[in-house]
């Protein structure tokens, strides 16, 4: 007995619950719902392609579509059926990858033509002692061109009793030609709930006890796979002595302290960087990895905005009691900082990849976070200017840009400045370009214009000018036109005016403020709204026209 216990090969987790049935395959409810429809109603397709990532059951769903088209029930009088009865030869033989009609190929490995004919040349014969022969093809994108060419007549009109299942990874490099042949089932990856309910349901069947924070941190760490999943936990039982504990996976997988996580987050948010060295050396003395802790961090960020734009979140079952406490301490973040957070961790990350001390280099994007996520937000930085400058911070605004009615049959134009708000509203962006810059308008007055026109003018702009205009208007108009050089034009007119108003502006007191808090800051655009627009963006008043600035800080 002891030598037959000796000798007892152990089988992996992840192949020994290998899902049998389609009840046990997580997370494909269309997959199965659509197979069971075409058994039910005898409209099996010739050929199948099964994508997804690694480890969510691929070539395992084709083996369950083998079994469900072949399966003959333990009285051998059964035909294809959702539900394999697991107990007739044909089951058994797939179960075991013996069947002699149900073919396996791995692309990866016999990628030529050569290879795709051995495989073909047998098609033609019925099978042995299934129902349909079945040919499983693995990471079929790794198939060659010719080999690809090989396969696609075969599979355009295959025999009756052949049926084809193919599984990749990446469908995006299978020729559309065969796609266009088979029907395809895009497998989920699975959620970190449904992996943690995978995991205790293995370890209890293996009566292996457990913390419920290591296996949150397995699913987390398998990225929607179960193989990896399972794969990671059999790693764990090991460490752990025949237990799965939360000290030892985070220390198999390499990963931050939740909590400390929590910490050194609460330290970035309030600016303390002395602590965020602390905090950050001790997470990577108790064998954190830089890239993990920025990865952990940035995962915390996402967290927090989407508890904070969805409220209901931080009761979501796959959360963990950790993430929930660090979502319920650090609820006060703004989203703007966070936002803010999210985009330096990113460049961050990008930043790390390439360092030649890691640590070093965590170290630096940590600071630049901390000293940033201190300072004032934009909005609040407005707001102690305003302060500051005597200033009440709702601004009456004064006139209106009008409108101009579409249902309108008849336009007055007395102005260029009413032209142009037509030729926007009616949203021809050339044809006021043109106008802007090609022609300089001596007198404007409704149904009559006096311009001169550039020589380097689009010939067909003048008809196109007064066609948009009699037909907007529902007014014949008289051009008048000097073909000489030209004088102001209205763009030349516009920058003119732009400039005049940057420099007063610059001496509005609010404008003046910010200015002398950001050296090297200057004025870039006016941008002129509605009364409602900046009542509704509080803007500022300047001589009964409404105006934001934008501004451009110099690099120091």
């Amino acid at each position: 007995m002891a030598e037959t216990n000796e000798n007892k090969q152990y089988v992996a987790l992840a192949r020994k619950y290998r899902p049998q049935n389609f009840e046990d395959l997580l997370g494909q409810d269309a997959l199965v719902q659509t197979l069971t429809n075409a058994i039910k109603n005898n409209r099996l397709h010739h050929a199948y392609i099964l994508t997804g990532i690694r480890g969510v059951g691929k070539t395992t769903t084709a083996r369950l579509i083998a079994r469900a088209i072949n399966c003959i029930g333990p009285d051998g009088q059964g035909g294809p059926t959702i539900h394999p009865c697991g107990e007739c030869e044909n089951c058994k033989a797939i179960a075991a990858d013996r069947h002699i009609d149900v073919i396996e190929f791995d692309a990866a490995s016999k990628t030529g033509i050569d290879d795709m004919r051995e495989v073909l040349d047998g098609i033609r014969y019925k099978p042995v002692s299934a129902r349909y022969k079945v040919y499983i093809i693995d990471e079929v994108h790794m198939l060659s061109k010719s080999a690809f060419n090989a396969l696609l007549k075969t599979l355009e009109e295959p025999p009756a009793h052949v049926k084809f299942i193919f599984a990749t990874t990446e469908i995006r490099k299978v020729p559309v030609t065969i796609l266009s042949r088979c029907q395809r089932f895009d497998l989920q990856r699975l959620s970190i709930e449904t992996l943690t309910t995978l995991f205790k349901k293995v370890l209890t069947a293996e009566n292996v006890s457990f913390e419920e924070e290591a296996l949150n941190m397995v699913a987390r760490a398998a990225d929607g796979s179960a193989r990896d999943g399972l794969s990671m936990l059999d790693q764990s039982i090991v460490l752990g002595d025949g237990k799965v504990q939360t000290e030892t996976v985070k220390n198999m997988l390499g990963l931050a302290d939740r909590q400390q996580s929590g910490v050194l987050y609460e330290k970035l948010l309030s600016g303390d960087i002395q602590g965020v060295l602390q905090t950050l050396q001790m997470l990577y003395t108790n064998g954190a990895t830089p890239m993990l802790i920025i990865q952990d961090l940035i995962e915390i960020t996402h967290l927090l905005a989407k508890v904070k734009v969805v409220p209901d979140y931080i009761n979501d079952a796959a959360l963990s009691e950790t993430d929930r406490t660090l979502c319920r301490n650090l609820s006060t973040a703004p989203i703007g900082i966070l936002s803010k957070i999210w985009q330096m961790l990113i460049k961050g990350l990008s930043e790390l990849q390439y360092a030649t001390i890691q640590i070093d280099a965590l170290e630096m994007i940590l600071i630049r976070i901390a000293y940033s996520a201190a300072l004032p937000t934009p909005a609040a930085l407005l707001e102690e200017l305003k302060k500051k400058s005597g200033l009440k911070s709702n601004s009456t605004t004064l006139s209106a840009v009008e409108s101009i009615s579409a249902d309108s049959q008849k336009i007055t134009l007395d102005t260029t400045e009413d032209m142009l708000k037509l030729m926007t509203a009616k949203k021809q962006p050339l044809l006021m370009y043109a106008v802007k810059n090609d022609i300089s308008f001596k007198s404007f007055e409704n149904g009559k214009i006096h311009i001169a026109v550039s020589e380097q003018a689009d010939k067909n702009l003048i008809y196109n000018f007064r066609t948009f205009l009699e037909k907007e208007t529902g007014n014949a108009w008289q051009f008048e036109i000097d073909y000489e050089p030209l004088g102001e034009t209205l763009a030349y007119i516009e920058a003119k005016e732009l400039n005049r108003d940057k420099k007063n502006i610059s001496e509005y007191p609010l404008v003046k403020a910010i200015l002398d808090e950001f050296n090297g800051a200057t004025i870039e655009t006016i941008i002129r709204k509605s009364v409602q627009a900046a009542e509704d963006d509080d803007m500022l008043e300047f001589d009964g026209e409404e105006n934001t600035l934008e501004t451009q800080e110099d690099e120091e």
